[in-house]
């Protein structure tokens, strides 16, 4: 049998909306003219251009990193691509895994876990709550883990694992490896590689580094990689193999197709970041996101996650009763332009606050959608008194014009 020419495709542009959609979800988020510019060329993956830039990559990724030594490989891939390299690579089958679970993503660090053949012991985290240092070195002890897996910031709940920092040192007094996602938080927020003693970090393209969705970053330490060379077994994965991707990031060889675009977004929007400084940019996301939950607080609403555990990177807000989620997200998009997110379990919508979405004008689009959506479905809030906070807040601070 001969198959037909297909019938009634139609080009993006029959497809795609006429106004772009404000992306004020939990990613991907608006990228850069530089990143989208260089998105769209095309080189020789393994010429002395491609390699050039691959150089620079690495000394910007290891400024945002904070790391002096770790070693840096991109990933044709998700952010999930990059955590199961690093899942992968450190793990050992028959070895024991903790994972602190408190949310979808940390829960597919311990599936990731699993699927290579490790113990995995999950703590699970009291819902809404981040990882408390004293109970997870009493995990520590108690089972004497191998790897430890941990979320900086859960996109899917928006709580923030802000004893990191200690739990990462106790792990290092056992001579427990530390693998962090570091998706939504990397250039968002403070990380430390070195400090903190953190031996696999994993951030991908569409979040904080406002990039483009499908390029990854993983960065492994010293003594991680050291762990990496040092194992006799061969790994199942083959994409994934973090020594044969060294042979393309360091040794200037063949490891298969670099996606070649995606490396050219991705040094733009590191460039952009090393450009603002990591403290500038810091401050600019934390003050655009504490603006943003004033005005979303004002107008009567809810965030779900209490100050000590929230994610700022992400914002969760509580359903009222009546509304529902998707009729929300609906509303805003087709009357607004502007989308936010749903939820991966909690009765909550999340929006973002990551690289370009912190921006003055980029937030009064998206607070007035949000509440004047809630109106016209009926849960009537005071937007103008959402609208007043978010000016109010912003106004209290010092910005940069490029805020």
């Amino acid at each position: 049998m001969r198959i037909a020419v297909p019938n009634n495709i139609l080009a993006l542009d029959n497809i795609l909306p006429d106004e772009p959609l404000l992306m004020m979800g939990a990613g991907p988020v608006p990228i850069p003219a530089k990143v989208a510019a260089a998105n769209g060329i095309v080189i020789n993956h393994l010429g002395d251009t491609m390699a050039h830039i691959i150089e620079q990559v690495k000394v910007m990724s290891r400024y945002v990193f904070q790391t002096q030594d770790g070693r840096i490989l991109g990933v044709a891939g998700p952010g999930s691509a990059a955590m199961e390299m690093a899942v992968v690579n450190l793990v050992l089958p028959g070895s024991k895994v903790l994972s602190i679970c408190n949310g979808f993503f940390s829960h597919r660090l311990a599936q990731m876990a699993q699927r290579v053949g490790a113990e995995v012991v999950q703590l699970a985290i009291e819902d809404g709550e981040g990882a408390d240092a004293q109970r997870v070195e009493q995990y520590i002890i108690q089972h004497q883990p191998q790897v430890l897996t941990i979320v900086q910031g859960e996109t899917s709940n928006t709580v923030c694992n802000n004893e990191l920092a200690a739990i990462a040192a106790i792990a290092k007094q056992h001579d427990c490896l530390v693998i962090v996602d570091a998706v939504c938080t990397l250039s968002t927020m403070a990380f430390d590689m070195d400090e903190w003693g953190v031996d696999a970090v994993i951030t991908g393209g569409q979040k904080g580094l406002s990039c483009i969705p499908g390029i990854s970053l993983v960065g492994f330490s010293a003594k991680a990689w050291q762990h990496i060379e040092e194992r006799k077994d061969q790994l199942k994965h083959w994409c994934l193999d973090a020594k044969l991707a060294d042979q393309f990031w360091y040794k200037k060889s063949y490891h298969y197709t670099a996606p070649v675009s995606g490396i050219l977004a991705i040094h733009e929007a590191l460039r952009l970041v090393c450009s603002e400084t990591l403290s500038v940019r810091f401050d600019r996301h934390l003050r655009c996101s504490q603006a943003l939950q004033a005005g979303i607080e004002a107008m009567g609403l809810s965030l779900y996650v209490k100050p000590q555990a929230r994610l700022n990177s992400v914002v969760g807000i509580t359903m009222p009763r009546g509304v529902e989620s998707k009729v929300l997200l609906n509303t805003m998009s087709k009357r607004f332009k502007v989308e936010i997110s749903g939820s991966f379990g909690p009765n909550i919508v999340r929006i973002g606050q990551m690289g370009e979405q912190c921006r003055a004008h980029n937030l009064f689009r998206t607070l007035h959608a949000f509440g004047a959506s809630f109106n016209l479905l009926g849960q009537k809030l005071d937007l103008p008194a959402g609208m007043a906070a978010l000016e109010s807040a912003l106004n209290k601070f010092q910005f940069s014009e490029g805020l």
